[in-house]
């Protein structure tokens, strides 16, 4: 018969167990019993300690499928929000983000900084602040060369149904809807300009797919909005200061699994009467890792209160887990 020490050596290592076990059988009737709940004990103990790949309970999702931060802090493109839930969590684990983007145009700067959270793959919560840098522009407006119009944005987002990227065998998005409230700190100005308020609401709804087989990624929004120039220039105007539907979309493509490129496209009304127009970019984002990541793009802004298409390049820093 085994000794209490010879069955806490079986117990501690199966290889052994597994050896002697038809021996220890001979031996006696109740050994083996008993060795057998050592070896299922050993082997669930083995099974539920295995180091996991990312540290547990953050950074479940696949590379890149975070997405990045848009300029006014939600996850998704550069310009158009995406239905993905930012940062790199599942419905088990929080998720989050930061980011730095500039943007350098024909005669203006953007610069925007902020953070995004994820709660269980389910609610987005994102703040952010955009700096619109007139450069020398100012002076022919009459505000003073470099005057900078500042705009904080708060943001929620909300998935409904869907999981953009393990739903693969059948068509349906995953679908989210979200609002981003904005307060522009030049209320003055603005209401020269001819805005009607210095604050408010978006709401959008949104609807991504990514196709692992294509290696695809698709995306589109409509956004309720009364935004000049995505908010900075103020909401409403002369012509008109009513909710009107606006669309956004991307299409991605995986040239492999750390590196995305691809076009977004976001309309824009004229409310101030100064011949506003379409976004437009042409992007490359890299993943290194989930924890980083970097986006350059071409951008066209449109028209932006002067003659001429503001034309330029854009680069993102993102920070996230």
């Amino acid at each position: 018969m085994l000794t209490i020490r010879q069955k806490t050596c079986a117990a501690r290592t199966l290889s052994i167990l597994l050896a002697t076990c038809s021996g220890a059988q001979a031996h006696s009737q109740t050994a083996a019993p008993q060795s057998a709940a050592a070896t299922a004990a050993t082997t669930k103990t083995a099974t539920t300690t295995a180091a996991p790949d990312v540290p547990v309970g953050i950074s479940g999702k696949l590379l890149a499928t975070g997405g990045v931060s848009q300029v006014e802090g939600s996850g998704g493109g550069g310009l158009a929000v995406w239905s993905l839930i930012g940062g790199y969590g599942t419905r088990e684990q929080l998720g989050g983000s930061a980011y730095a983007t500039r943007v350098r145009l024909n005669d203006y700067a953007l610069t925007s900084v902020g953070a995004a959270v994820g709660v269980l793959d389910r609610v987005e919560l994102s703040v952010a602040q955009q700096a619109f840098d007139t450069k020398k522009i100012g002076t022919a407006l009459g505000l003073g060369a470099g005057y900078t119009f500042r705009q904080d944005t708060f943001g929620l987002k909300v998935r409904l149904a869907g999981d953009a990227v393990y739903d693969q065998d059948r068509w349906m998005p995953q679908l989210a809807v979200g609002l981003q409230h904005k307060r522009n700190r030049n209320g003055d100005v603005l209401a020269v300009l001819g805005a009607k308020s210095d604050s408010g609401t978006d709401f959008y709804a949104s609807a991504t797919k990514i196709l692992l087989d294509q290696r695809v990624l698709l995306s589109g929004a409509v956004r309720l909005t009364k935004a000049n120039q995505l908010g900075i220039l103020g909401f409403g105007g002369p012509e008109g200061n009513r909710y009107k539907p606006q669309f956004e979309g991307s299409v991605g493509f995986l040239v492999r699994p750390d590196v995305v490129m691809g076009v977004e496209g976001r309309s824009k009304r004229d409310y101030l009467g100064l011949g506003e127009q379409s976004a437009f970019d042409v992007f490359l984002a890299y993943f290194p890792s989930k924890h980083l990541s970097f986006t350059l793009a071409y951008v066209d802004l449109g028209k932006i209160v002067i003659p001429g298409k503001q034309r330029g390049a854009y680069a993102s820093i993102q920070l996230g887990f």
